[in-house]
């Protein structure tokens, strides 16, 4: 099967680079979300990671936003479906949101559409059976799409095999580097790795061994990394850490799921609301005495 149009479920941060990735590797793509301003906010980032591109990398700047004016915004299901090769879903991490939106375009999309999730820790079996197309759903799991350039292909037992080659053959297309998961496992490969990182921050922070600023210093000093794992925290959302840690058992993700929720609580959800753990534009970790 070779896959020329795209369809993406959600316009948020993750959606909107995978949309925009696919539109600059050529191909046709239309991003979908119930909220118009949401569509608004994801064309404006699109722009603004176009000039970022195009003043680090080399991106041509009016070929980036030439693929940007090719790119179908619509809050209209039908129109988003059109003809899609497939489809990859980028919704809120909320199970019954993505129950209704599986169950919706299960319905409505061409009989030889791929359905994917790019869900982070949930499990594409929790909605393979709502698409009605079991055999056609695998989770295809997108990390920043422009620096950090892996895609996770996760089938469950139902995904029929002959979907991975395809998917890993789209995945190198955009210019990612393909990695099969064999067997469902919440987070992925990197994900499981990095919220075990996390999670030990978290347990000190909580824990008040050390401060937000301390643990990221210690981090960053001993692996010569850019960010701590606070900051990295703001860059992946509050939100987004908390509907994972909430869910877990354990009495250390509990206190730390209580903690970001005070955030969250506030409108801090990180980055992308210009304040989380630390302030943005200009976060402290980012100054040059930070580490002094």
């Amino acid at each position: 099967m070779k896959i020329k149009r795209v369809c993406i479920l959600g316009a948020g941060t993750l959606g909107t680079r995978v949309a925009l990735q696919a539109g600059l590797s050529g191909y046709q793509v239309a991003i979908f979300d119930i909220q118009p301003k949401a569509l608004e906010n994801s064309q404006k980032l699109m722009q603004k990671i176009v000039r970022q591109l195009a003043n680090n990398s080399g991106l041509d700047d009016v070929a980036g936003m030439n693929a940007i004016a090719a790119i179908t915004f619509t809050d209209n299901p039908n129109v988003a479906i059109w003809d899609a090769d497939i489809i990859n879903e980028s919704v809120t991490e909320d199970p019954e949101i993505k129950y209704a939106v599986w169950d919706q375009f299960g319905k409505i999309a061409p009989e030889k559409t791929i359905f994917t999730t790019n869900t982070s820790f949930l499990l594409p079996s929790m909605f393979a059976e709502i698409s009605g197309r079991p055999e056609r759903f695998c989770a295809f799991h997108f990390h920043d799409v422009f620096y950090s350039k892996v895609v996770d292909i996760m089938p469950h037992p139902g995904t029929d095999p002959s979907l991975i080659p395809v998917l890993m053959e789209f995945g190198k297309s955009l210019e990612q580097v393909p990695v099969v998961v064999k067997k469902e496992n919440p987070g992925y490969l990197f994900n499981s790795m990095l919220m075990a990182f996390i999670g030990a921050a978290g347990k000190l922070l909580t824990g008040e061994v050390a401060s937000i600023e301390d643990i990221d210093k210690s981090w960053m000093v001993n692996f010569h990394m850019h960010m701590g794992p606070f900051g990295i925290l703001d860059s992946i959302g509050l939100d987004t850490a908390w509907h994972v840690t909430n869910k877990l058992p354990d009495q250390a993700s509990q206190r730390f799921a209580a903690l970001l929720k005070t955030y969250i609580d506030k409108g801090k959800l990180g980055e992308k609301s210009g304040e989380g753990f630390y302030k943005y534009p200009n976060p402290a970790f980012r100054s040059e005495d930070f580490l002094l």
